[in-house]
């Protein structure tokens, strides 16, 4: 009987809960095609690491300080001799000496521009061997046989629109051309990264500077001997200096680096999709309470004739649950199209992944159902509940059922003490010493914000449209003075509808504020310790001398300043020991730039002291004169005293530890160290700085792996990088606003079927069908407006709060962006009216006798 009454109920009202059903499909599509797109990389990359891993790879021992590889720094080799006490081992079936390197850069001499990803992906150049398992093949033309020829994978020639017979430029600080004689296609995926390869002879002499050397040997076994046994048995055969990995070590080491990027995008879109679903349960909370509100009589005449309380609430969940059910069937296969999207983006972006082949496993199905089944019945328990305290008598008499005075008090001081709980934990992190302090009263504070406003949002609701309706009677008439009145109407309605908007907005107007007081501190400190005019650099593989030399002689530049990263293990006097490293400096350092000198003398560099930031000096005790003992490994170690210390809340300086480079090269030998990080170029006294700029371009044209920017431009660069993130979150939060944007059409469409006696009544009275539309439009704006204030409000206490959170992190300058709560504010205007557009069409088509004899 429940389930007849339920189903009935629900195909009845199947026009009505429209939006919601979209709301709901719009949600489970993007968590669920998040996880399939998520589930088919993840798959796609383990089969490429599972068929390409070597049984055994022997490579260089993992040196004692850094352990990363560092495309700055020369490559790490071992012996060729290496491959045949290899391969002569037990159970080795053949041991193949490889050579491959990341400090290379791949250009296009005929261009003169650089070839290769620009996505982050690296560019790898090696040696071209023949393995079991090879990760490409050739398709076109041969392998390299001499010195002069080279093979480029297909997807980089592509890009790079180079062929056969086409000239391709290695730059390892000597530029090397070489003609291109094949393409080599990968077999399973491009995991975005640009491969070239060269003759073994040629690889040795051009990228590693020496021959009978290589960078890894690859071990096949024949199968006689676990891959531990091989490992274990190389490794005594070898003695010291080598590490080896087995298949599954290898393969775990290459899912870490793809599988970190994979998970921060899967964690982040599930974050935006979780705010999507918030922002949908009050689109469903609104449905139901107003199917409830029309429902009354019905709902009444169940009651009147034997229908319990409880079975009028699981009447209204079991609806619930059928809408959550089919929403969620719709959105796992709409999240299916958004997997093979999301892969088309990839695709596009130089990570090739198959469409064609997507991983659908149960969890997509679990969490897509538990998403959409458990979302929907907890946003609809609310109505329920009221529905199921509805009296037979007064349901039978009244078309709705009033809020109770009650009700809004208890409301009123739920929502009073959690906004001011909010308030004030904002304002604790605000004034907190500590970052780590701030973050956990922040995240607090935005939670209880948030909750604070959305309970007391029908409360607000009455004076705030009032106000922002106050000019509508006088503009629009009679039509402007409905439509402030109806916002008004229904607090609880209008608070709900609103909320959905406020918290799209508010994270929009957060973000917003985050971004602009980067920028504007970032400029700040540019301003106020950058001397430097230009700044050169060149990606991970480094400034190289040869850039460095062409920046010196360019005509107008009166000195450069290089700065190196050299890893190294610091021991301060309290006996602790931090892996951190040395950020080494030539001697003009401290005049191009002006350090936050809390204590000590900047200059002090230049006598061979150290310059340290605060955090790090109070944490171990430090001031001026201490000593530091620096280790660089393979018995390199000095002790240096430290000159100044740094105050912090400076992000150029923040986490660094500076030294003179030749106080350094005491230690490490100039030929040990790595290329420069970055250099940067003074103008000489009284040049055209604008010009310089242009002949630095010019002489660096030769080196397309290198940047040249004045100050103005890094500016810039810095704001395009902040921008891209921002764009970024807008996209994403984009969902949450077209759900807003339903739940405001959803609002207006059902009360427009709420008010059809109302709307005729008005109608036989001299209402006309252009003031009608008009009504509902402007109540549409109102509505949007007021959740647009309410989110401003709170994106902009969040945004400022957080630039005061992190303050000592170089967020000095607070930013608020004008512009855009200007736009956010128009664009809630455009909103209202484009979601007024289909139920103001629909109350303008109502016969007007129909609609005044509907009960």
């Amino acid at each position: 009987m429940l389930l007849k009454t339920s189903l009935r109920s629900f195909l009845a009202h199947k026009g009505r809960m429209l939006l919601s059903l979209i709301a709901v499909v719009l949600s489970v599509a993007f968590v669920s095609g998040t996880l399939v797109f998520s589930n088919t990389a993840t798959s796609t990359f383990d089969r490429l690491f599972a068929s390409t891993a070597s049984d055994l790879s022997v490579r260089p021992a993992k040196p004692e300080i850094g352990g990363e590889e560092d495309a700055r720094a020369k490559a790490r080799t071992i012996p060729a001799d290496s491959v045949g006490r290899i391969a002569a081992l037990p159970g080795v079936k053949s041991a193949i000496g490889q050579i491959m390197v990341q400090s290379a850069t791949l250009a296009d001499p005929a261009a003169n521009k650089r070839v290769g990803p620009t996505t982050g992906a690296p560019t790898l150049v090696g040696n071209w061997v023949d393995t079991p398992r090879n990760p490409v093949e050739i398709t076109s033309g041969h392998v390299p046989q001499g010195p002069g020829e080279v093979v480029l994978d297909a997807d980089t020639a592509k890009k790079a629109k180079l062929a056969l017979g086409g000239k391709l430029r290695v730059i390892t600080g000597d530029k090397h051309d070489f003609t291109i004689v094949g393409i080599a296609t990968f077999k399973t995926t491009n995991p975005g990264a640009a491969l070239a390869f060269v003759d073994t002879a040629t690889a040795q002499n051009v990228l590693l500077g020496q021959g009978g050397t290589y960078t890894s040997v690859e071990v096949f076994g024949d199968g006689s001997r676990t891959d531990e046994q091989l490992k274990s048995d190389a490794l005594a055969g070898l003695g010291a200096g080598f590490q080896a990995k087995t298949a599954a070590e290898q393969k775990e080491e290459s899912a870490k680096d793809v599988g970190s990027f994979l998970d921060f995008m899967k964690y982040a879109m599930l974050g935006f999709a979780g705010v999507s679903l918030l922002v949908g349960g009050f689109l469903i909370i609104n449905t139901f309470s107003m199917l409830v509100a029309q429902r009354t009589r019905e709902i009444g005449l169940l009651r009147a004739v034997g229908g319990s309380r409880r079975q009028v609430n699981q009447s209204v969940l079991v609806e619930a649950l059928l809408l959550g059910a089919v929403g969620s069937t719709l959105g796992i296969g709409a999240g299916l199209g958004l997997a093979v999207g999301l892969i088309q983006l990839m695709n596009a972006a130089g990570m090739h992944l198959d469409a064609s082949d997507l991983k659908i496993g149960a969890s997509v199905f679990v969490a897509g159902y538990a998403v959409g089944i458990v979302i929907t019945v907890l946003a609809a328990w609310i109505p329920a509940r009221r529905a199921s305290k509805i009296a037979p008598i007064a349901a039978l008499r009244d078309h709705g059922t009033p809020a109770e005075p009650r009700s809004n008090r208890i409301r009123a001081i739920i929502g009073l003490v959690l906004t001011a709980a909010g308030a004030g934990l904002l304002a604790l992190a605000a004034g907190a010493d500590k970052m780590a302090t701030g973050g956990q009263y922040i995240g607090l504070g935005v939670l209880f914000t948030l909750v604070g406003f959305v309970v007391l949002g029908p409360l607000l609701a009455t004076t705030v449209v009032r106000v922002l309706g106050a000019l509508l009677p006088t503009l629009f008439g009679p039509s402007g003075k409905l439509a402030q009145r109806n916002a008004m109407r229904n607090p609880r309605r209008t608070g709900a509808t609103a909320a959905a908007l406020m918290i799209g907005l508010a994270l929009v107007i957060g973000a917003s504020v985050f971004t602009s007081t980067v920028i504007k501190s970032t400029n700040v400190q540019i301003d106020r310790s950058v001397g430097a005019d230009y700044i050169v650099s060149a990606g991970p593989t480094g400034v190289s001398p040869e850039i460095v030399d062409a920046v010196r002689r360019t005509s107008g530049i009166d000195h450069v300043t290089e700065q190196k990263f050299l890893p190294a293990i610091l021991t301060t006097p309290d006996g602790k020991a931090t892996e951190d490293g040395i950020s080494a400096v030539t001697g003009r350092f401290t005049d191009d730039f002006t350090l936050p000198v809390k204590t000590g003398a900047a200059d002090s560099l230049k006598q061979g002291s150290l310059a340290v930031g605060e955090d790090y000096a109070k944490d171990h005790g430090l001031k001026v004169g201490d000593s530091i003992k620096i280790d660089y490994g393979q018995g390199r170690v000095q002790s240096l005293p430290v000159g100044v210390v740094m105050k912090k809340g400076n992000s150029l300086f923040d986490g660094s530890t500076f030294a003179a480079l030749d106080t350094v090269t005491k230690a490490v030998p100039a030929a040990d160290q790595p290329v420069a990080a970055v250099a940067f170029g003074k103008a000489a006294s009284g040049v055209d700085v604008a010009k310089t700029l242009t002949a630095l371009e010019g002489a660096l044209k030769e080196y397309p792996q290198a940047s040249v920017r004045d100050q103005a431009g890094y500016k810039e660069l810095v704001q395009e990088q902040v921008n891209t993130l921002l764009y970024m979150i807008y996209g994403l939060l984009f969902l949450a606003i077209v759900v807003a944007v339903l739940g405001v059409i959803n609002t207006l469409a059902l009360s427009v079927v709420e008010r059809t006696r109302e709307i005729g009544l008005l109608r036989a009275i001299g209402l006309s069908r252009r003031q009608l539309r008009r009504m509902i439009r402007l109540e549409s704006v109102v509505i949007a407006l007021f959740g647009a204030v309410l989110g401003t409000v709170l994106g902009l206490a969040w945004g400022v709060t957080g630039q005061r959170v992190l303050r000592t992190q170089g967020l000095e300058a607070l930013a608020i962006p004008t512009t855009t709560i200007l736009l956010t504010l128009a664009a809630s205007v455009v909103i209202g009216l484009l979601a007024a557009l289909i139920p103001a069409f629909r109350a303008g088509r109502m016969n007007v006798l129909a609609a005044i004899a509907t009960d």
